[in-house]
């Protein structure tokens, strides 16, 4: 695309504005049906179970390393939306919609300073409004705090840099740089917004053929990037105090053939509205699945894309160069830190790892285009032909749309939620044992943010979670509180005192034999006890940490949930004047009855 070409559409300013307007709002519509369409999923449960359990401000959620993430504004995001509806699906919708909507105009307002309000302003910003680059990491609300605040930084801080470098007024580095604390206040990656505005002005002088345009760059914008470079020194020291560093390098071929998952199955396909289906194992997110031809597409119309402006434009080359080290330094991240033993490659191809490069993508056209020409002949391109392939790819991406939604909206997490909220609400009478959610809703990885008290700590009307219960309940697979019962893998012995059994009434521990050795685990015991008076006994593995847990006057049952393996209980009276007889029991796990 090029200027001259642009300026032969039939559009003046005030049009050009309203279909972009136009454009905006129905991209709106499109990410609220799709949000309407999303629910809960994975992270946010983790975000909500923290922001909605622990104080705003507390350093245990502001500083909190969430896989490697250093977020504190999306706790406080999640909190609040916690604490007014929680577990109600709509104000993380409406946060998404409203950072969409921030997001899109801030991508607007930048190609707008570029452009102007010309007909080619119209591609790059169909491009990124349209993209289904950006929908998986839209659609899941964790990733959307992260995402979009980037989005919003890439676009926002470059435009003010730019006015900034063509202006001299000072307020523009003072926006930039509030956006740049507040983008890193939600994602790590918000690191390379001064880069990236940095790159923007910088190629635009290049294009525009001031001389030495990196000095000039530098110069002009000091006022932005000196406070700039500030924050990100303070906050590295922030970052890399707080978060483990979890970085492991895949070797040559796991990095090369992730490269290949990201790009041929994942990016280019996007440069024609693709993938078009997805793929899914629940639990884990869908992935982009396009079929071999279009991946021979997107690499055809990227050569193309890339041979149709090099050819007629000038001083591009950098431009091109700098928007594959971009997609290459969000997939170097993405190996060096979600590397592991069981990832896979499809992992790539979940596109949320990039989805930034969509601005990115969106600003290398917008450059282009105002790039001049080699010759001075005008370039003819027909308008309808423009708008045509304009048209061709929002209709391709907007299929993409559709089918991922599709894919997503089939969330095990949506009744297993609504199950559990009705079913803890009828029964809080007493103390559900601690356990994980289901396996279709947060993976043992997640521990110990997959456990029941965590999840479902912002609940209002449930029972009391805790390490021990006289009444044994769990929280079954599809959300439902039931009665359980525990299985016998091992078997506490019988004891020696006639007409008691083990009898403990001591403060040191007093060990009570297995019927067999029990690795290290979690266990629950069942002790069937004779209690003198109320009051709290200490129960613990041979090889774990003890547990306190409540007794009552008389013959009665606990169920005690404990850690760590052995041959032996450990039981130990911490009531004064307090005896507690214990006889035969299973010692294994919960299961419904």
């Amino acid at each position: 695309m090029t200027e001259d070409a642009g300026s032969r559409w039939d559009l003046g300013p005030a049009r050009v504005l309203r279909v972009a307007a136009a454009l905006i709002v129905v991209q709106l519509l499109v990410r609220t049906w799709v949000a309407a369409n999303s629910d809960f999923y994975w992270d946010d449960l983790i975000l909500a179970g923290r922001g909605g359990s622990l104080p705003l401000l507390s350093g245990d959620l502001l500083l909190y390393d969430h896989d490697g993430h250093l977020m504190p504004g999306a706790f406080v995001v999640a909190g609040i939306a916690t604490r007014i509806a929680p577990y109600q699906w709509i104000l993380p919708m409406l946060t998404m919609v409203v950072l969409q909507a921030v997001a899109s105009y801030a991508v607007f307002r930048l190609l707008r300073k570029i452009l102007g309000p010309r007909p080619v302003l119209l591609v790059p910003l169909a491009l990124y409004l349209f993209s289904p680059l950006t929908v998986p990491a839209f659609a899941w609300w964790a990733a959307a705090l992260n995402a979009l605040p980037l989005q919003i930084a890439l676009a926002w801080v470059a435009g003010d840099a730019l006015e900034l470098c063509r202006t001299g007024r000072r307020r523009y580095a003072v926006s930039g740089t509030l956006v740049l604390i507040v983008s890193l206040l939600f994602f790590e990656k918000s690191v390379v917004v001064p880069f990236a505005a940095f790159a923007t002005v910088a190629l635009l002088a290049h294009v525009g053929e001031r001389e030495r345009p990196v000095r000039s760059t530098l110069r002009r914008g000091a006022a932005l990037w000196i406070p700039s470079a500030a924050v990100l020194a303070v906050w590295a020291g922030f970052y890399f105090s707080t978060v483990a560093s979890q970085w492991e390098w895949a070797g040559a071929s796991r990095a090369l053939e992730l490269l290949h998952h990201g790009t041929s199955l994942g990016l280019l396909p996007t440069f024609v509205g693709g993938p078009w289906t997805w793929e899914r194992w629940i639990p884990s997110p869908p992935w982009a699945s396009p079929s071999t031809s279009l991946e021979v597409v997107g690499w055809v119309v990227l050569v193309a894309a890339v041979v149709a402006t090099v050819r007629p434009k000038r001083r591009i080359g950098w431009v091109w160069v700098l928007t594959a080290g971009y997609f290459l330094l969000s997939v170097t991240a993405m190996v060096v830190t979600r590397w592991g033993a069981d990832t896979t490659y499809e992992l790539a191809q979940t596109l949320r790892y990039f989805t930034d490069t969509a601005v990115i993508l969106a600003i290398a056209v917008a450059v282009i285009a105002r790039a001049p020409r080699r010759r001075a002949e005008p370039v003819r391109l027909r308008p309808l032909v423009a708008a045509g392939a304009v048209v061709a790819f929002v209709a391709s991406s907007l299929w993409s749309t559709y089918t991922f939604t599709r894919s997503w909206e089939e969330n095990p997490t949506t009744d297993y939620l609504a199950t559990a909220r009705a079913s803890l609400a009828d029964r809080d009478d007493a103390p559900i044992l601690q356990q994980p959610t289901s396996i279709w809703v947060l993976l043992p990885v997640a521990y110990p943010n997959n456990l029941v008290s965590r999840v479902f700590a912002p609940l209002r009307d449930r029972p009391a979670f805790s390490d021990s219960t006289p009444d044994l309940r769990m929280i079954d697979d599809a959300g439902s509180v039931v009665d359980a019962q525990v299985t016998w893998v091992r078997a506490i012995e019988p004891g020696t005192v006639p007409d008691c059994g083990h009898l403990v009434d001591r403060r040191s521990f007093e060990p009570i034999p297995l019927d067999g050795p029990l690795t290290g685990w979690e266990w629950t015991a069942q002790l069937n006890y004779l209690a003198t008076a109320d009051g709290e006994i200490a129960v613990a593995m041979e090889d774990g940490s003890p547990v306190r847990v409540p007794v009552h006057r008389g013959p009665n049952s606990v169920f005690v949930r404990l850690t760590g393996g052995g041959q032996s209980l450990r039981v130990s009276t911490l009531t004064p004047d307090l005896s507690v007889c214990i006889g035969v029991g299973p010692v294994g796990v919960v299961v419904p009855k």
